[in-house]
């Protein structure tokens, strides 16, 4: 069965023990609230987590730059749909040997020579291409933003972040998540590229 951004919408709402609403654009509180959430939420959750089905792979041409700065002297482009690149590795594979690179802006610079395999989490918008497990972290991820000014309640807030721990010990146990995937405050070149590409 299609889902809509509308159901998720209205989950996050029963979370929270609220009616559900009729548009995304209605003129009501709720659906003003969750309106202006909803896109950032589904980017930041996709974002903190290798989620399976969001990592793709793009083979990509590069340019030396020959800025003599450093050794990572090859820049790429990113992909369009690309919220954060994996660790690259020399031949493309998870599996494979990790290589040193850094981030600018939409760049991925390293001493590599292309084309480049870049394995990423993609920014998909539609709720058909999600994993289920994902979607119920989203749902839960929007009633915790929406809790305090929707109903004022803080036990509210508690019951959308026990929703969304249970969500997301879920999806690590049906393995969704990969493992070593997730959003660290080191540097992404020192870590080894434990994913795999998800089907289109």
């Amino acid at each position: 069965m299609a889902i809509t951004p509308l159901d998720i919408a209205n989950m996050a709402l029963a979370v929270l023990d609220e009616a559900p609403i009729d548009s995304l654009d209605q003129d009501v509180k709720a659906a003003r609230l969750l309106n202006l959430h909803f896109d950032l939420t589904r980017e930041a959750e996709l974002t903190k987590h290798a989620w399976v089905f969001a990592i793709f792979a793009a083979s990509v041409a590069g340019a030396d730059t020959s800025s003599g700065y450093c050794t990572l002297n090859f820049a790429y482009e990113l992909p369009a749909d690309c919220l954060r690149p994996l660790p690259l590795t020399a031949n493309g594979e998870p599996d494979g040997v990790p290589i040193s690179w850094r981030q600018e802006a939409g760049l991925i610079y390293c001493d590599c020579s292309g084309p480049l395999i870049i394995r990423y989490i993609a920014n998909l918008t539609d709720p058909n291409d999600w994993d289920a497990l994902f979607t119920e972290v989203l749902v839960a991820a929007l009633a915790i933003k929406i809790a305090h000014p929707l109903t004022h309640k803080a036990g509210m807030i508690d019951i959308a972040r026990s929703a969304y721990d249970r969500a997301l010990d879920a999806a690590f146990s049906a393995n969704t998540i990969q493992r070593g995937g997730r959003l660290y405050t080191g540097s992404w070149a020192q870590q080894r590229g434990d994913f795999r590409v998800s089907g289109r």
